[in-house]
C-alpha cells in the first residue's frame, strides 16, 4: 500500500512538471507565432513598398525626355510637400535620373537637414519607419494622379501611417485632409489609430464579440 503511494506521489510529481513545462512551450509557441505574424507584416509592408518604388520607376523610364522630367517635378514636389507636412520643413525629396544605355533609371532620396549639414539617403534608410511610410503613401497618389487618362475614384488606405509615431499623427491627418481637397478625392481608409479615425467625416468602429463582428459609429463631432 505504501508503495502503491509513493508511486502515486511519483507520477502526480511527474505529471505537474509535465504540466508546467507544457504551459511554459505553449506559451513561447503562443509568443513565437505572434512575433512570427508581426515579421510577416512587416514582410507584406516592405514588399508593397517595393512595389510602389518599381511602378514610379517604371512610369518615369517609359516617358519622354520633357515628360520625364514634368513628372519628376511632379512626383518630387508631391512627395516632399508630405514629408514637409509631417515631418517639417527640413526634408525634401529627390529622383536623380541616370541614363544606362537606352534606358532612364531613376534612384530615391530623401535629403534632411540636421544642425546645417544636409543628409541624403535612401527612403528605407531613413530616420525611422514614418519616413517610409509618407514617402510611399505620397508615391502611391502622385502615382494615381500622374497616370493618364486619370482614374476616378476614392483613395483607398489599409493603415496609412502605420509606423509614423504619435508626435506626427495630427500631421499626418493635415496632409490627408490636403490630399482630399487638392485632388477631389474621397478617402476611404482603415485604420487601428484613434486619432486618425477621428478625424474622419464619417467612421466606424469595428469590433468582434463572441466571433460577431459589431459595427459602431464613431461621433467626431
Amino acid at each position: 500500500m505504501n508503495n502503491y503511494l509513493v508511486r502515486l506521489e511519483q507520477v502526480k510529481s511527474r505529471f505537474k512538471k509535465a504540466e508546467n513545462r507544457w504551459t511554459r512551450l505553449d506559451a513561447k509557441r503562443a509568443l513565437l507565432e505572434e512575433q512570427l505574424a508581426e515579421k510577416i507584416s512587416e514582410l507584406d509592408s516592405y514588399f508593397e513598398t517595393i512595389d510602389i518604388y518599381e511602378k514610379a520607376r517604371v512610369l518615369l523610364q517609359q516617358s519622354a525626355e520633357y515628360a520625364r522630367e514634368q513628372a519628376k517635378q511632379q512626383i518630387e514636389t508631391l512627395v516632399t510637400n508630405a514629408l514637409q507636412y509631417v515631418f517639417g520643413p527640413l526634408f525634401s525629396f529627390q529622383i536623380e535620373l541616370e541614363e544606362h544605355g537606352n534606358k532612364a533609371v531613376a534612384e530615391f532620396y530623401v535629403v534632411s537637414e540636421y544642425e546645417g549639414v544636409k543628409v541624403k539617403t535612401r527612403p528605407q534608410d531613413s530616420r525611422g519607419g514614418g519616413v517610409v511610410d509618407i514617402v510611399t503613401l505620397a508615391l502611391r497618389v502622385a502615382l494615381i494622379e500622374t497616370v493618364q487618362p486619370r482614374r476616378e475614384g476614392p483613395l483607398l488606405l489599409d493603415e496609412p501611417g502605420k509606423h509614423v509615431s504619435g508626435d506626427y499623427v495630427l500631421y499626418l491627418y493635415e496632409f490627408l485632409k490636403s490630399l482630399s481637397t487638392m485632388f477631389n478625392r474621397q478617402i476611404i481608409m482603415i485604420t487601428h489609430n484613434y486619432h486618425l479615425a477621428q478625424s474622419g467625416d464619417l467612421a466606424y468602429e469595428v469590433s468582434i464579440r463572441d466571433g460577431v463582428s459589431e459595427v459602431t459609429k464613431i461621433d467626431n463631432t
